[in-house]
């Protein structure tokens, strides 16, 4: 069994389209699909349903997805034993990150400090939705990931890294623009902005309210914090979030931060990888480069 062929299998399997998965392994569709049909023959079964859009897996085909991700993956790990042996890291780093990660951490500095260390690992950054990230992580379409992992979790190793507080945010014309302390029970009726359930600091504000027995009414959702935040400033309505965000002069005089009492939430950021030598070199590397500069 041709490690190429698997590579393609693997492609075409994640994007889901010929056009998009011959780009990515950087050939012909035609030689695409030459090697989805050998690599059929020689497994003796159909891996993908002819003449869908999106493509879409056998039953065979979602067998086989986790095993040659696994195979590639070691075939990957032993050509890096080799270049170890040489002193050289080379390869793909797949990194997960939260889209506030940077604002406490110093993300880009640790990734550019690997790359110009490293200038034969290839790297992806990609932000996406917190509670996605550590089964990828875990599946091995990510490296590593800077995302809170949860506790009941044994699979996979956590660094933690930050806990920061999670505090109402509300526009300085607010009535309780003045209070020293809030609790959830003053927030009963209100309007929120938040982010979508997919996010963590969602899920812990969800869980927060959840165990209060109260409800609340989002009014609104956004993706993205920047615009979450001025939404908030331009009294859209309130939202529950960490406090350590890069604001301009304008959005920042236009909302104030209120601890909450009689609650504890916190957010995490911790960074995830799978544990001893399941992880990759280069998620092992770059994990040196995160606890050297926490």
């Amino acid at each position: 069994m041709e490690l190429r062929h698997l590579r393609h299998f693997v492609a075409l399997a994640e994007e889901r389209s010929f056009t998009r998965a011959a780009a990515r392994e950087l050939i012909v569709q035609s030689g695409l699909s030459t090697s989805i049909r050998a690599l059929e023959k020689e497994v003796g079964a159909l891996l993908f349903v002819r003449g869908t859009r999106p493509v879409r897996l056998t039953a065979e085909g979602t067998a086989l997805l986790p095993a040659a991700r696994r195979t590639l993956d070691a075939a990957e790990a032993a050509q890096q034993a080799v270049q170890d042996a040489h002193g050289v890291l080379a390869g793909t780093l797949r990194i997960g990150a939260l889209q506030s990660s940077g604002h406490r951490l110093p993300v880009s500095s640790w990734v550019a400090e690997f790359a110009l260390a490293h200038p034969r690992v290839d790297i992806s950054v990609q932000q996406l939705p917190a509670l996605q990230m550590a089964d990828l992580v875990a599946d091995g379409r990510l490296d590593c990931a800077l995302v809170s992992l949860d506790d009941a979790r044994t699979d996979l190793e956590a660094v933690p890294l930050v806990a920061e507080p999670v505090m109402l945010v509300v526009a300085t014309s607010h009535r309780l623009a003045q209070a020293g302390s809030v609790t959830l029970e003053q927030l009963d009726g209100e309007r929120f902005v938040e982010p979508p359930p997919q996010w963590t600091i969602r899920e812990v504000v969800d869980a927060a309210f959840r165990q209060a027995g109260l409800t609340r009414r989002i009014a609104c959702e956004v993706s993205e914090w920047t615009m979450l935040i001025e939404l908030v400033a331009a009294e859209v309505g309130v939202t529950l979030a960490p406090a350590g965000f890069e604001l301009s002069p304008r959005v920042a005089g236009a909302i104030t931060f209120i601890p909450l009492a009689g609650v504890e939430a916190v957010r995490r950021i911790d960074l995830v990888l799978p544990r001893g030598h399941a992880a990759s070199p280069a998620a092992r590397r770059f994990r040196e480069y995160v606890v050297r500069g926490r």
